[in-house]
């Protein structure tokens, strides 16, 4: 296992005044056996982040480091990582068994601690039974954990996946979160995980990077980044439905917009006027949408509240203990 550590880090595709930048300077220190998610929308550079430290792109300028060792310019086969991408890449003649014996072969790994491996990581993967079967006989989700223990039997310092979960339903995609959850306490080994869903973000991390547009907007725990977010981007990109973001509502000051996250508002309370739209059932909860003026406003309540109807005018109040203040023209957030 192995500390990981992005120094200023950045990616440029091209040369001279035409260069395209992707990454801008993300500086980050991952801690020896932690699981780190890197979250954000399509072309924010997170893929592109991973794929650096696997030594599948070039690094146009800073460090990468593994351990103690800079490894900007080490072979991908040398920098002692494995990686899990989201197509399984399984070699559909062989069984999954030569499939997670493959590479361990290829590095002339004796056959007595090939099987040791293998069957260690299939029992971790509960794949004992599937081991002599093709890959095409199992479900998309086995077939991942085939793929997961590819990447374990090799016993790397760093775990790198790339959306893994994308081609899975969502009963498999939540049960393969558990299983990546137990593997990682039971291995301990430092992971790096690329995903653009916030939820698989916030349940899988010990901390998150949020990507925007190629700039690393905040490096912190699940309740760090959900809780104080740093900036607008953060606010409305993690938390399922998004923070409130309102600029012209009554008490907010000019330069400054106003964040409350649905769940922190109050029906039937003092405040705001607010004319409902939709109201939308989530079994145990509802949503209200409505309009504080022209800005939209989402309520989250639960089913022991009055659900009012589309068209009512209701009062909404804020929790004042909740609430977050960011700068209208650089979108950081203010105390």
């Amino acid at each position: 296992m192995a500390a990981l550590s992005f120094r200023n880090v950045i990616k440029r595709y091209g040369k001279g005044p035409k260069a395209n930048q992707v990454i801008h300077g993300v500086s980050a220190e991952i801690k020896d056996g932690e699981f780190v998610v890197i979250v954000g929308p399509s072309g924010c550079g997170k893929s592109t982040l991973l794929r650096m430290v696997a030594g599948l792109e070039e690094i146009s300028a800073g460090e990468i480091a593994i351990g103690a060792r800079v490894v900007n310019d080490v072979e991908p086969a040398r920098r002692d990582i494995a990686m899990v991408f989201q197509n399984y890449a399984l070699y559909p003649h062989m069984s999954n068994f030569d499939n997670m014996a493959y590479g361990l072969r290829i590095q002339g790994v004796p056959k007595d601690e090939i099987k040791a491996r293998v069957d260690k990581a299939a029992k971790i993967l509960e794949l004992g039974h599937l081991l002599e079967r093709k890959p095409r006989e199992l479900s998309g989700g086995q077939r991942q954990r085939v793929a997961m223990g590819r990447a374990i039997v090799r016993q790397p310092q760093v775990f790198l996946f790339d959306e893994p979960l994308s081609n899975l339903d969502a009963k498999l995609r939540a049960q393969t979160r558990l299983e990546i959850q137990k593997l990682h306490r039971e291995l301990g080994i430092t992971s790096l995980f690329v995903t653009h869903d916030q939820v698989e973000a916030m349940t899988l991390a010990q901390r998150i990077i949020v990507m925007n547009a190629g700039v690393m907007d905040q490096f912190g725990t699940p309740e760090e980044v959900y809780n104080r977010p740093a900036t607008t981007f953060v606010a409305s990109f993690i938390g399922s439905p998004p923070m409130n973001l309102l600029k012209d509502a009554p008490g907010v000051r000019a330069g400054k917009i106003l964040g409350i996250r649905p769940e922190h508002l109050v029906l039937d309370d003092e405040g705001w006027s607010v004319n409902v739209e939709q109201v939308e059932l989530l079994g145990a909860e509802r949503l209200v949408y409505g309009r504080v003026g022209d800005e939209q406003l989402i309520v989250r309540i639960d089913e022991s509240q009055r659900s009012p109807a589309v068209g009512e005018t209701v009062r909404v109040g804020a929790r004042p203990d909740r609430l977050h203040w960011f700068d209208a023209g650089s979108g950081k957030r203010v105390e």
